[in-house]
């Protein structure tokens, strides 16, 4: 091999190094798509993925939620036509319909060009790229965080503060969060935390640590509440996914719903879909 060959050689490897370095270039989102998922790559980096085969509620049916539907309605109708809207957090109970609502409202606006976009709570670090990357586009953005919640010692919440409401970057207005939770203040809080001096933690103003815990939440300006399910609202929701599945609604089918329910320990829209599924499909 001659010294040229060798030196060519040797530079091909020493590319082929750098190139292994710098970090890929991002793949230019698919902005025809309507629904988009936060990728992030092994390297670190995030990119947008289309979603091919997005899941599409009707708001129909979703049941004895009509004041929450009512509600986010009302601040997508605003949002979507250019209008001030607040972001929003839906708490509360398991299975009570909290991210199946969002999804109805975006297939609900979805046709005058809303879009949506989930991010991972491992993937809030990111927020500030999302923002950069959607703040010059012409249509408006859901971004939906769904089971948002942190443990102790987390610190990706402090990134989703920042971009509420707290950078020195103004607010953009083409997107807004709509996040679920199964807690109302999304951080937990300890009994200590309650107490005037906290010997156990060295917190010489504990009620300053609620203060940061509690400030999170309050950046959704927006907050529905869910509960858990009557008897009568169960049996409701298991008569509709009953019927909409093609399945008769009898005495029978209450009996069953009820044992189903009994026998899972809970009451909701979710068990009451699940049920309908089950008997519907052994009929």
């Amino acid at each position: 091999m001659s010294n040229l060959d060798l030196f060519i050689s040797r530079l091909e490897q020493l590319i082929e190094r750098v190139e292994a370095i710098l970090p890929a270039q991002r793949p230019e989102p698919d902005w025809n798509a309507s629904a988009f998922r936060w990728r992030t790559r092994v390297n670190g980096e995030g990119y947008l993925q289309a979603v091919k085969h997005p899941h599409k509620v009707a708001l129909e049916s979703l049941k004895n939620i009509e004041h929450q539907k009512q509600s986010i309605l009302r601040n997508t109708a605003q949002f979507v036509a250019g209008r001030d809207a607040n972001n929003v957090l839906l708490t509360g109970a398991r299975g009570t319909g909290k991210s199946t609502l969002i999804k109805a409202v975006w297939a609900e606006f979805a046709p005058k060009g809303l879009k949506i976009i989930e991010v991972d709570k491992t993937d809030l670090l990111h927020l500030s790229e999302i923002v950069d990357l959607l703040g010059e586009r012409p249509e408006k953005f859901i971004i939906f965080c769904d089971d948002l919640s942190f443990e102790e010692g987390e610190i990706s919440y402090k990134a989703l503060k920042s971009v509420l409401d707290g950078s020195i970057s103004a607010p953009t207005a083409n997107m807004l969060f709509y996040a679920t939770s199964n807690r109302r203040h999304l951080i937990p809080q300890k009994m200590r935390e309650n107490l005037d001096v906290s010997d156990e933690s060295g917190e010489v103003r504990p009620s300053d640590a609620i203060e940061e815990k509690v400030s999170l939440s309050e950046r959704f300006g927006l907050w529905l509440s869910f509960y858990p399910f009557s008897q009568d609202d169960y049996l409701a929701a298991a008569q509709y996914w009953i019927a909409h599945l093609g399945g008769q609604w009898t005495e029978a089918a209450e009996q069953a719903a009820l044992l189903w329910h009994r026998t899972r320990g809970a009451r909701s829209g979710r068990v009451a879909w699940q049920f309908a599924k089950d008997y519907v499909g052994r009929q």
